[in-house]
């Protein structure tokens, strides 16, 4: 593997979206398992700040970017990433593969009825693929003390070969990183606001914007309660600073 990229706060690997899938296969069929991460900005802006959650996106056996500022920030330091890779690419691309290979995958968040619907969604897109179930952990769950028991039980008893965990970040590693320990042969993907896309709750933006870099302005239209003071406050502020930074350092280096 190359070495990873260091950029905002969290080190990433140098790998496509092709070749993720890949990664994943081989390690299946060698029985290993692995945890995937993939920081966006407003992960990154919580890494330098915390410590814990930096060694969480550390240990990850794969660190992806889902970002294009966090990709426009590597090129202009002169250290490019390959290509954006979100949790909600993942969550259709490794059902695909799943389905292909046999690999049962099982889902952790979301509303009760919102994760049933993306396990039947997902079903129908990819035939052959095997949905071992679809939890939803308790409100105000608490992923790095709470009773993980019944999920425990769940999961060992399902032997999933892919666990989507989305319970937005930091929350769905604290709980990977519990779970690992017994499923030594499965992969876990911090997937965020995935199972909801998945099971059609929300659209994703066009091809295009996502393209641009703007999938955030699509979604603060479509959640401005929510999402405003997080974008404006707190994101944007933090993507300027992080390119002005990287082109800082690459004129002084070239200089």
């Amino acid at each position: 593997m190359s070495p990873r990229v260091f950029v905002g706060g969290a080190a990433f690997d140098q790998v496509s979206h092709r070749q993720l899938i890949d990664r994943v296969a081989g390690a299946l069929g060698l029985g290993q398992g692995g945890t995937i991460v993939t920081p966006n900005i407003d992960i990154c802006a919580r890494l330098r700040k915390d410590q814990a959650s930096r060694k969480l996106v550390a240990s990850a056996s794969l660190v992806v970017p889902d970002g294009m500022p966090l990709l426009w920030a590597a090129r202009l330091a002169g250290r490019p990433l390959t290509e954006r890779i979100t949790g909600s690419d993942l969550i259709f691309s490794l059902s695909e593969a799943a389905a292909r290979h046999g690999w049962p995958v099982h889902l952790v968040g979301g509303q009760p009825s919102v994760a049933q619907l993306a396990a039947a969604r997902l079903s129908e897109r990819f035939p052959g693929l095997v949905v071992t179930g679809a939890y939803t952990p308790p409100e105000r769950f608490d992923a790095a003390a709470g009773d993980i028991e019944p999920l425990r039980k769940e999961l060992t008893g399902a032997e999933p070969k892919i666990v989507f965990v989305g319970l937005g970040f930091p929350k769905q590693e604290w709980l990977i990183t519990r779970l690992v320990p017994d499923l030594p042969g499965t992969w876990f993907v911090g997937c965020g606001a995935a199972i909801p896309f998945a099971a059609g709750q929300f659209r994703r933006a066009p091809a295009w914007l996502q393209r641009l870099g703007l999938e955030w302005v699509y979604r603060l239209v479509s959640e401005p309660r929510r999402l405003a003071g997080r974008y404006l406050g707190r994101d944007l502020p933090f993507a300027a600073s992080l390119l002005l930074t990287s082109l800082f350092r690459r004129i002084s280096g070239a200089s």
